[in-house]
């Protein structure tokens, strides 16, 4: 089995939230940080990593992620901020 990752990245002000998933959270970060990578993440420069999820196999992360994504935005907050309360930009840790 293959490894999946469901993530979130906010931008520096912390004003918005994007929600993905993938296989290679390191490299997938690294598109965002280019610009390269969602279209909503480069057009509202949503390239902090603030929280991760790491799974066995890749599809129970693409499940979390449609799960996540249908959550209400002080839901995703209050999750976040369980385990990263001071929103440190996870990328660094990789």
């Amino acid at each position: 089995m293959e490894k999946g990752y469901v993530y979130i990245t906010t931008n520096k002000n912390f004003k918005v939230l994007y929600v993905g998933a993938t296989k290679n959270l390191k490299s997938r970060m690294g598109h965002h940080k280019k610009g390269t990578g969602a279209v909503f993440t480069k057009k509202y420069n949503a390239t902090v990593l603030i929280y991760f999820e790491e799974f066995v196999d890749y599809k129970d992360a693409f499940v979390r992620e449609k799960q996540l994504k249908n959550w209400h935005k002080d839901w995703k907050w209050n999750l976040v901020k369980v385990l990263n309360p001071e929103l440190k930009d996870l990328y660094l840790e990789l």
